[in-house]
């Protein structure tokens, strides 16, 4: 499901990078920053998206399992897992920094113009996920080194966006019961 959701939008970000600059220079990719030596893995001339941080939405956090009649049987599920995710959009141009400037630069005026996703209008989203928002997040100069030196990177131009709500669900019942199909009821006389 979260590769679900970043490949979709990595996907709508190069059709958009497509439709303005008419190259396919600047391809965004999902990928990690820096493999173990500290090399960057973000494509050459592209721009990397990455997962940097998740994070449960606890404010509409559900507290009682979801039950549902499946084949005959009442079944009971766990409840969802609803999820933000953090994500770096980075460019790396190394030849040409006023390039990365403006691939982030269109990479802020698409999320601008496009600040949710619902599956509804956007078939590639697939069947379960149903809506997808995005707010940018400003890191301080701090905040940013501390992230830079866990992704094990070196600074490149780069947003951030919180992206709610991708939400999960294990399928596999955790109880299973036959449906109550009759009441009976006995009165007592004294």
């Amino acid at each position: 499901m979260l590769d679900t959701a970043l490949k979709f939008l990595a996907d709508e970000v190069n059709v958009h990078l497509q439709k303005r600059t008419g190259s396919n220079l600047g391809k965004a990719t999902l990928c990690s920053m820096a493999d173990d030596t500290g090399k960057w893995t973000v494509p050459k001339d592209g721009i990397g998206v990455s997962l940097v941080n998740i994070e449960e939405e606890r404010v509409l956090r559900a507290q009682v399992p979801e039950r549902v009649y499946v084949n005959g049987h009442h079944v009971a599920l766990q409840p969802e897992l609803k999820l933000n995710l953090h994500v770096l959009f980075s460019a790396y141009f190394p030849a040409n920094y006023d390039h990365a400037l403006r691939y982030i630069s269109h990479v802020l005026t698409f999320f601008q113009a496009h600040p949710s996703f619902t599956s509804d209008e956007y078939p590639g989203l697939g069947p379960h996920i149903e809506k997808l928002s995005l707010e940018m997040l400003g890191y301080g100069p701090e905040q940013l080194n501390q992230m830079w030196a866990y992704l094990g990177a070196r600074y490149l131009p780069s947003v951030v966006y919180r992206i709610r709500m991708v939400v999960l669900q294990d399928v596999e019942p955790y109880g299973i019961g036959t449906p109550i199909t009759a009441i009976e009821t006995a009165l007592h006389d004294k």
